[in-house]
Formats: C-alpha cells, structure tokens, sequence
C-alpha cells in the first residue's frame, strides 16, 4: 500500500483548506466537550446531580462513545473509505445531539452524550486517516501541529460560544450551535472533499483481518508503547477537563471569567504547536515529546509540594498550567505521530486501536482523578506527576528497543 503522496493533490483541495478541513473534523470532539463546560454546574442543578463532581461525567461518556467507536470506524474507513465514514458519523452526532436536547434527567443526558460519542468517531477516525493517506514522518509531524495549532483555536472560543448561548436562551441552546457546526462541515465535505482512499488501497474489512491488524498494533513495541503514553497524560489532561469548571468558578470564583482564562491556556497550546511544526524536522518527534513530557512532571511534583507551604491562588495556578499547556502542544501531535508511524499499511485499523486503546485508558484515568478533586489542585497535579513519570519510563524502554532491533540487525548484516 503506498503510503504517501506528499500533497493534497487527491483531495480535491488545497493544503490549507485541507489543513483547515482537518483541523475543525477533529474539533467537532473539543467543542462538544468545551462549549458545555460552563453549563455543568447548572446543568446539576437543574437536573438533580447526587454530588458536585457528577456533572463531570457527562465529559467522560463522550469519551466513552468516542474511545467505542473509533474500533467500528476505523476498519471501516479502510474498507469503504473515509467520506462514508465521516457522513456516517456526522448523522449519528446529530441524533444524539437531539437526545441531549431533549433531555429530561442526567442519565438521559449521558445516554445523549455516549452516542455523540460514538458520532464523533467518524470524523475523528478519519481526520487522523486523511492526514496518513497524504503525508508520512516528520511532514506528517509537522501537518498534524498545524493541524493542532487550528484545532486548539476551538476549545480557546468554544467555552465563550457556550456561554453566549446561555446569555441568550439556556443550555440546551448549546446542543443547537452542536447542530450547526454538525452540518457546515457535511456540507462542506459533501461539496469539496474528494476521497483520498483509491480503491486499490483498500482493505476488504473481515474479522480475520481486523484481528490481525489489531494483533499487529499491540504487540509492535513502538506503536503499543506510545499509544500507552497518550493514554497517561491525555488521562491527566482529562482530569483537569473534567474538573476546570468547578476549578475556576468554584475554588477561584472567576464566574463569567471561567471562559477566558479556558480561552486563553487553549490558546498556549496553540502557540506551542505552532512553533512545533517549525522545529520537528529538525529536531524529531522524540527528542521533543521525551522532554516535553519531562517538564510536565517536574514542574508538576514543584507545584504539588508548593501546597505544603501556601495557599494556592490563581495567578500560581495560572502560571503552572501555562506550563503544562505548552507542553502538550510538544506532546500531542508528535507522540500520536509516533504510534502511528509503522502503522502505514493499515492506517485506519492502526488509529482505531491506537485511539480507541488511550481514549479508553485516558477516560478511566481522568474520571478517577476529576471525581477525586475535593476543591484543591493536588489531585491534578498528582496526576500528572504518577502518570508522566509512567509514560517517561515507557517512552525509554519504546526507543531502547529500538535501538536494541538496530543493533541486531546490523550484526546480522556483519555476520
């Protein structure tokens, strides 16, 4: 299978308008999780939460409807191709978009939010796919930061989005603008987007191969490795989104604020990816993941000792994940870039199981640390410390193995 073409050339469009393109599939998962955020605390109020942390949940059963579907959706775009996958997806984000509006109870809610989900795996499997079909090794590093640099732009306005809305009707107005943003982007697909999967390319989908492709990701040492890494600091991540609301509205009593200063930390991880896709060609994806993640754990174990000493305030805590901020934009582009690399001829099977595998972990790993916190930071920076550290020691022994494999291949060249 030919793993790249090196342009956009096959996709009917530009490399900016695809790069676009790319960018807002994949945020349709970011502003169905932020644009919600101001809402949770009414949204428990209003539907007769138990505690103050179960709202949270409605964050995680989009994940766990994301983390379900990327294993039907991505063997399947492999087999068909992406644009049924993606026009699959889109029709069922809208009928669970139209539960969530019409949602009585929290556990309605939920039920709405696991199938949006399950929705949002469409477009997400196949942005991944569309990136791999076209690019491969560090252009595709440096596409997937781009692509990064415009999707943080989302979640940097989509809290204000959802505030506006409640300013003008109430939350379920929110699952209206979640209507909308669902059908420009069919639209635009439906009119501009050529399928970037020829036929010859195609992976007749059957269980045999699915288990095979599936058996091929989890037992190479390099893909299963980094896609364990993604899912420890995306579950860190997690457990500050699941959290952020009652952080910054409820421990610093932002109010309205809460929405800018979401805004602006997105807007860090923007920057930083920018400046990724200018230095990862020449510096490579795992020179700049190893000590990006590196930093995480040690500013998070400095400002986990720092509740020893003084009341956390917000401007500490600003500072503080600032730095984390940027460092996942060093993180996220790259790291999913590693795990996928071998991963060329079975593409689709690859970001299945590779996302399917860190959205389920990170979704575990964020719910237990987002139930736990108990108005202090210490839960998330704990979280970041034991699971950055588990992801250091995972990335060493990944690239150790590359290098032992190395070694004996060039013996056995010797020999």
């Amino acid at each position: 299978m030919e793993n790249a073409h090196n342009d956009t050339s096959s996709s009917g469009m530009g490399s900016k308008e695809f790069t676009l393109l790319v960018a807002l599939l994949m945020s349709i998962t970011a502003i169905s999780i932020d644009a919600l955020l101001p809402a949770l605390g009414i949204i428990g109020k209003e539907l007769g939460a138990v505690t103050a942390n179960q709202p949270q949940l409605l964050i995680s059963m989009l994940f766990l409807g994301l983390a379900m579907g990327q294993l039907i959706c991505g063997p399947l775009s492999d087999s068909l191709g992406r644009r049924p996958i993606l026009f699959c997806g889109f029709t069922i984000y809208l009928v669970g978009t139209v539960v969530c509006y019409q949602a009585d109870s929290l556990e309605m809610l939920m039920l709405g939010r696991f199938i949006q989900g399950l929705g949002v795996a469409g477009p997400y499997i196949s942005a991944i796919s569309l990136v791999r079909d076209l690019y491969h090794g560090a252009q595709m590093a440096r596409i997937m930061s781009l692509v990064m640099m415009i999707f943080v732009l989302v979640p940097a306005i989509a809290p204000t989005l959802g505030q506006a809305m409640m300013f003008i009707a109430d939350w379920r107005s929110i699952f209206e603008l979640y209507l909308v943003y669902a059908a420009i982007l069919m639209i635009w697909i439906g009119f501009r987007l050529k399928e970037t999967l020829p036929k010859s390319n195609r992976i007749p989908f059957s269980k045999k191969g699915f288990v095979e492709g599936f058996k091929e990701v989890v037992t190479n040492r390099i893909t299963a490795s980094y896609t364990i890494c993604m899912g420890l600091f995306f579950g860190s991540f997690i457990g500050y989104l699941n959290s952020s609301q009652q952080i910054f509205q409820v421990q610093f009593k932002t109010g309205n604020l809460f929405a800018l200063y979401f805004g602006l930390l997105a807007l860090v991880l923007g920057f930083s990816s920018l400046i990724n896709s200018r230095i990862v060609e020449k510096h490579g994806a795992k020179y700049i993941a190893f000590r990006a993640i590196c930093v995480v754990v040690i500013a998070s174990i400095a400002f986990f000792a720092l509740h020893a000493f003084v009341t956390i305030s917000l401007w500490m805590f600003l500072v503080y994940a600032s730095v984390l901020f940027f460092c996942f934009g060093l993180l996220f582009g790259n790291v999913n870039s590693l795990a996928m690399e071998p991963m060329g001829h079975v593409a689709g099977i690859a970001s299945a199981v590779i996302g399917s595998v860190s959205a389920i972990m990170s979704m575990g790993i964020g719910t237990i640390i987002g139930q736990m916190y108990n108005n202090t930071l210490m839960p998330i920076s704990g979280g970041f410390v034991i699971m950055g550290s588990l992801a250091i020691c995972i990335m060493y022994w990944a690239e150790k193995g590359r290098v032992e494999e190395v070694t004996e291949e060039e013996e056995s060249v010797v020999a």
